[in-house]
């Protein structure tokens, strides 16, 4: 929440993933809380395009991992969660991480939320320009945003900019990401396949820089989902770091003309980008922000 007085808090980030298809987009919103930790951002809201409770549950075992038992007086944000299409089968990754003992907010499927409604209320009580979003799965859930009245004026007057990590907006909901392309009203930042295979997250970091945990669940997801290990192609990764550091020279950006732009891999950056990686999504938790709505200017 924002303390009245204390000014214009950090920058708000939607994140919408479809959790459960890969360690990438996991990742992702562990390095998204290690840049909150470090107050250069605030993770706003976190929901899931995959039409699994399983996805649900294993974003809300993340978020509480990494922000630890909520407020008596504040309650959790609620996971958004797409119902769109037919349900998606669990991956061997949720299996894994759900049946241990880690604390979450869901356990059935009124615990989560109307993915849309979460996150156009984030939106609506950031400041001006105080906000990005971050999408590592199907657009269903931004293109349903899009869809409601007034939305793309909410957007244009809170977003800074989209990053859009890899290539599943595209094959998985292409409707939703053909609206999504067409109709944001500002600018949208690709961190495309090549940039995620160019900078991968190195495999070493796992049982190095997580070890301050006897029990992690991104190191259990990402034995399951890398036992022939090596390093992870990490386009989620690349598309949350430009995200809230845009400014850090970590990638080159070409330039489409319009709305559009994508994130180029520079070799000479690659361990600076993998270091990023590293230290910040391992940071250990460091518990939920203050939030509130701005006040509202008297009518």
């Amino acid at each position: 929440m924002q303390i009245f007085g204390m000014g214009k808090p950090s920058v708000g980030v939607v994140y919408d993933a479809s959790f459960g298809d890969g360690i990438d987009s996991s990742l992702a919103l562990a390095l998204l809380y290690g840049l909150q930790g470090k107050n250069e951002s605030r993770v706003i809201s976190v929901s899931s395009s995959r039409n699994s409770l399983n996805s649900a549950i294993f974003a809300s075992i993340l978020v509480r991992f990494y922000t630890g038992e909520p407020s008596p007086f504040m309650g959790v944000a609620p996971i958004g969660l797409s119902l769109a299409g037919k349900p998606a089968d669990d991956t061997p990754m949720l299996a894994a991480v759900i049946k241990g003992s880690y604390a979450r907010d869901i356990k059935q499927m009124n615990d989560t939320a109307d993915p849309v409604a979460t996150i156009r209320n984030a939106l609506s009580a950031q400041y001006d320009q105080n906000a990005m979003v971050v999408l590592a799965g199907p657009a269903t859930n931004l293109a349903g945003v899009l869809a409601l009245p007034g939305a793309t004026q909410l957007i244009k007057a809170k977003v800074r900019h989209l990053v859009i990590a890899g290539g599943a907006p595209f094959e998985s909901d292409a409707p939703a990401a053909k609206a999504v392309l067409s109709g944001w009203p500002g600018t949208i930042v690709m961190a495309g396949a090549g940039v995620g295979h160019a900078f991968p997250f190195p495999a070493a970091s796992i049982d190095k820089d997580f070890a301050w945990s006897d029990k992690h669940p991104l190191v259990e997801a990402w034995h399951v989902c890398r036992p022939e290990g090596g390093d992870a192609p990490a386009p989620a990764l690349a598309a949350a770091l430009y995200a809230v550091r845009p400014d850090k020279d970590y990638f080159q950006v070409s330039d489409e003309g319009g709305k559009f732009r994508t994130l180029i891999a520079d070799p000479a950056k690659k361990e600076a980008v993998q270091q990023a990686f590293s230290e910040l999504a391992s940071t250990k938790p460091v518990g939920r922000p203050l939030r509130m709505r701005p006040p509202q200017k008297k009518q």
